[in-house]
């Protein structure tokens, strides 16, 4: 049965497509010094979607990278994906390559009655380097099912087969299920899609603003019990682990902050959102992983979450001589606010 509906949201036009006006974000520090600056545009939106902060570029067209996931995820439930808990929480995942996810991903193709030669993504060595270094000595070979976006391959093929669509072909950005992917991500985010690419996957990616990917974190993450966008939310935010991996940072965030929900994507790029609404993306511009989460902590303390629940967040120390001599420092401006700025 084909359950995919048009909802039909009205839609701004889709975001310029520009050399984005990117803003110092943070700095590197040792001994004292500046060092370095990455750069980057950060947007954080109240309960009521109103932009409570923003540096940087946030309406220029980007790549959310797997950001977009629960999204994605999000548009599979509308067509009928017949997943919850830890598996629906893998449709969204970056996973990591350990046993739960290559066990859950073999799950969802039973499921679909299908088979690993039917993923079209890639085939890769495990995301984390401890269990890919062991599956190098084990003289493993990289496969589909050990990427780290075959969950959301193995639930594209499973919402084909409910749908008796194609099953060769779903990576095309012509098939029925990227066009469905497509509509729920225009209504979410609230406009058009700027371009259409290839994300390293082999799924199609879409180019939308920082602003955009904000407001649809906030979408699903306020959404009434039930409903598609809650089944994901509520998901990942149960099944952390299984979105990512052991020790990765979004899955230690959404343990650390209750009702939390975060999703990071390549190139930098991570979007967080509150249970009550509160949204904070975040896109740094060389990709760089030791600003992201010190960014997104800080932008966090400044929406007044608990430093103290954000301290494991404040990035990893610089070395010099194997001691620690500085560290990534946030611009002033993801500062907390003080009191009388409140």
């Amino acid at each position: 049965m084909n359950h995919a509906v048009s909802y039909g949201s009205p839609v701004a036009q889709a975001p310029v497509i520009r050399e984005p006006l990117h803003a110092p974000v943070a700095h590197l520090i040792r001994g004292g010094v500046v060092e370095g600056i990455h750069y980057g545009s950060v947007v954080f939106l109240g309960a009521d979607s109103a932009v409570e902060l923003q540096l940087g570029d946030i309406e220029a067209a980007f790549y959310p990278r797997s950001a977009l996931k629960p999204l994605q995820a999000v548009a599979m439930v509308r067509a009928g994906l017949p997943l919850d808990g830890e598996l629906l929480s893998l449709t969204a995942a970056s996973h990591s390559g350990e046993t739960r996810h290559l066990a859950g991903t073999r799950r969802i193709l039973e499921l679909a009655g299908v088979r690993e030669d039917d993923l079209s993504n890639i085939p890769d060595l495990p995301y984390d380097p401890v269990v890919r270094d062991t599956w190098v000595r084990e003289g493993r070979l990289p496969s589909r099912l050990a990427q780290n976006c075959s969950g959301k391959h193995a639930a594209m093929l499973y919402t084909c087969e409910r749908n008796g669509w194609s099953l060769r072909d779903y990576l095309d950005p012509t098939h029925p299920l990227q066009r469905a992917i497509a509509e729920t991500v225009e209504d979410l985010t609230g406009q058009a899609i700027a371009r259409v690419t290839v994300d390293g996957c082999g799924a199609p990616l879409f180019s939308v603003s920082l602003h955009g990917l904000a407001r649809a974190a906030a979408r699903i993450i306020t959404s009434p019990a039930g409903t598609p966008e809650a089944r994901v939310a509520d998901a990942m935010r149960e099944h952390a682990e299984m979105a990512s991996g052991s020790g990765r940072d979004v899955a230690a965030l959404m343990r650390a902050v209750p009702g939390l929900l975060t999703k990071d994507g390549f190139e930098g790029v991570q979007v967080v959102a509150l249970p009550d609404g509160r949204v904070i993306a975040v896109k740094i511009s060389d990709g760089a992983n030791r600003a992201r989460i010190p960014v997104v902590a800080a932008t966090l303390a400044r929406a007044g979450i608990d430093p103290a629940a954000l301290a494991e967040f404040a990035g990893e120390p610089l070395l010099g001589g194997g001691k620690p001599v500085g560290s990534i420092r946030p611009v002033r401006a993801l500062s907390p606010l003080s009191p009388t700025q409140t």
